[in-house]
């Protein structure tokens, strides 16, 4: 129980964690989802994660979620003579759609959807954001630019188009046969790259068609200009800083880092903080002070989990960084302070029954100082619902499912157990309490503040709230 967390460690597999020994370390380090990123690997390297995360799971008999993280579309200008020209600021350059190797004047930039949405005065940015160029002139296969920001530009370099919303699907033809893999081999959630818009996050929705939960990554600042409706339209949401802090000023990233999740919290919506939380763990066994205030501001802000990308995928000390996360959260969620900011946040309920009944219990909780708070719930509905008013007990999310129990590790505060089916409201008040005794939750004379949906097994029906006192 001691070991229980409210936010949530999400761990890349990669190279340096590949194998059930290395992710058997991982989770007992402290990680509670595993991301398959789809940007690197095969089918086959996925799939055998995946198959050890499962050996795991049944080890463990504890739930793991699994999230693949979709590419998305990767805009590239194409060769350069010589492999590299260097780019001085002040001189002109031209990019434009002809196949011929780049050099000190023009380099080919094979995306017609990027010259559709140029302007003058649009800034390109390239390699990351290291070279800024700003177009002067513009047309549907072309666009003559001056040189803001000047360096080494070579092969295949990144294109990043700020501020500008392009004619472009999300998901590429590499995106579909990764997703329908993905989802025949059981994934619990899908990320979802280059939203710019809801509608980008329906089409994949359409897809999954309840396989899996869809994460809505928000990495381009067209994005934040529909975040209530892109947040309304996924299941959960990532803060993926690091296109984010190409595209948006390095300054305006904590701002936008702090309105995602305040607009996740508000809709409940679990939301994960990603990109370089430790990044110098990757070749250091201790992060920079920076790192962990870092983390800990993600932590203080209520964000239902942070995310390990190359630290854990490619890094020298993989285990290491968990442990490190997990350490950073504990001491967070010790501060008396942690708990001011949490409440803080609190929104008020909505007029729906199933509000009401989640901030009751919510409240109840307090009030009579019990042990946690046992949600039953099919579709994770109930549970989420419970996540979203930060209570000061566990949550104990008993799922009617599998799979319901292994996309509810994302959310704060929960922790998931697959319920034995109740048929009424005494078996209901049976197995809240053996389950609560039996994970250590509990002991005889604690109470439980339990809410489900009559009838049982019926999606979205949060309407009962009972308070229990285990013999």
């Amino acid at each position: 129980m001691n070991a229980i967390r409210n936010a949530k460690i999400v761990a890349t597999l990669g190279p340096a964690t590949s194998g059930s020994e290395r992710i058997g370390a991982l989770f007992r380090a402290g990680a509670n989802l595993f991301r398959l990123n789809f940007s690197h690997g095969t089918h086959a390297d996925h799939q055998k994660n995946l198959d050890a995360i499962r050996a795991l799971e049944k080890e463990t008999g504890r739930p793991v979620g699994v999230l693949m993280d979709l590419q998305g579309p990767k805009l590239r200008i194409g060769r350069i003579e010589g492999g590299s020209v260097n780019l001085t600021k002040g001189q002109g350059y031209r990019l434009d759609l002809t196949d011929k190797p780049g050099d000190a004047a023009r380099a080919p930039l094979p995306h017609p959807e990027v010259f559709s949405a140029l302007e003058p005065g649009t800034k390109l940015l390239l390699d990351d954001g290291n070279i800024c160029l700003r177009i002067v002139e513009c047309g549907d296969d072309f666009a003559q630019t001056e040189v803001e920001v000047g360096g080494p530009l070579s092969d295949r370099k990144g294109v990043n188009v700020p501020n500008s919303v392009l004619r472009i699907s999300a998901l590429t033809d590499k995106d579909r046969a990764d997703l329908q893999f993905g989802l025949s081999m059981g994934v619990d959630w899908v990320g979802l790259s280059f939203v710019q818009r809801a509608a980008d996050v329906l089409e994949v929705t359409r897809l999954v068609d309840g396989r899996a939960g869809v994460v809505a990554k928000l990495e381009k600042p067209a994005a934040i200009d529909e975040l209530f409706e892109v947040v309304e339209a996924a299941d959960a949401v990532m803060v993926a800083r690091g296109d984010l802090g190409v595209e948006a000023p390095p300054e305006d990233v904590p701002a936008l880092q702090k309105r995602i999740i305040r607009a996740c919290r508000f809709a409940g919506k679990p939301v994960i903080v990603a990109t370089q939380m430790l990044d110098s763990m990757i070749h250091s066994p201790v992060p920079t002070r920076a790192e962990a205030s870092d983390v800990a501001t993600a932590v203080y802000d209520g964000a239902d989990a942070v995310m390990l990308s190359a630290e854990t995928a490619v890094g020298e000390y993989a285990v290491e960084a968990v442990q490190m996360m997990s350490r950073i959260i504990h001491r967070v969620e010790r501060d008396p302070v942690y708990r001011k900011y949490i409440d803080a946040q609190r929104r008020d309920p909505q007029p729906t029954a199933e509000d009401a009944i989640t901030a009751a219990a919510h409240d109840a909780a307090h009030t009579i100082s019990a042990a946690a708070i046992v949600t039953f719930t099919s579709t994770g509905t109930t549970t989420l619902r419970a996540s979203r008013e930060r209570p000061a007990v566990p949550i104990l999310g008993m799922a009617l499912g599998l799979e319901t129990a292994r996309r509810l590790s994302l959310a704060w505060g929960v922790y998931p157990v697959v319920a034995q089916i109740v048929e009424n409201m005494d078996d209901m008040a049976r197995e809240a309490g053996r389950v609560a005794v039996a994970e250590g939750f509990a002991e005889a004379g604690d109470s439980l503040v339990v809410t489900a949906g009559i009838p049982f097994k019926k999606p979205r029906t949060t309407n009962l709230l009972r308070i229990l006192k285990i013999e």
